[in-house]
């Protein structure tokens, strides 16, 4: 069984200090983790495994650890991935650069939900440019094409959609 962690607290308050060892009290192995600050603040996503007495276990250890410490905590068992659907996809990294505009990863990410292209894994930050005044937003994204899909026609339509937002990006597949 799995369980699915989403914390979020202040950047002053270490509480993966405090999650990892119950994970491990709790009998559990950790399958993912990441940890990020953001802003003045600090996430981490972590995703658990171990028999149904270890998960309730470590949920009502977090359940405690969340009050203790005043951060958010989220759970959830998620469902067991379907890995038949997909073993038929082709992993790609996708870049993006562009102006900070409210609506670039809206679009990006509408524009793949809308071919069927799962999304995987997305990281973006917006910054100050060197030499201009202008913010800058980047993104990096791990999306899963369908094999039926044409990556030719969809590698086409993508840097035509680029185009026309100005923005600037590079679609290869992932390297190992």
């Amino acid at each position: 069984m799995q369980l699915s962690i989403t914390a979020l607290g202040s950047n002053q308050i270490n509480f993966i200090v405090e999650i990892l060892p119950a994970i491990r009290d709790c009998n559990c192995s950790i399958l993912e983790i990441r940890s990020s600050r953001l802003g003045k603040s600090a996430a981490a996503y972590l995703l658990v495994q171990g028999n149904w007495n270890q998960i309730a276990k470590l949920e009502t250890t977090l359940d405690n650890i969340q009050k203790r410490l005043d951060i958010k905590l989220h759970l959830l068992r998620p469902e067991q991935k379907d890995k038949e659907k997909d073993k038929d996809c082709l992993p790609y990294s996708l870049e993006t650069i562009s102006l900070d505009r409210d609506n670039v990863i809206e679009s990006i990410t509408s524009f793949l939900f809308d071919r069927d292209v799962a999304i995987e894994e997305i990281s973006g930050s917006s910054y100050q440019a060197a030499y201009i005044q202008s913010a800058v937003f980047s993104t990096k994204f791990i999306i899963l094409i369908p094999s039926q899909l044409p990556l030719l026609n969809l590698r086409e339509e993508f840097l035509d959609f680029c185009d026309q937002l100005n923005i600037d990006a590079i679609l290869e597949p992932v390297k190992r």
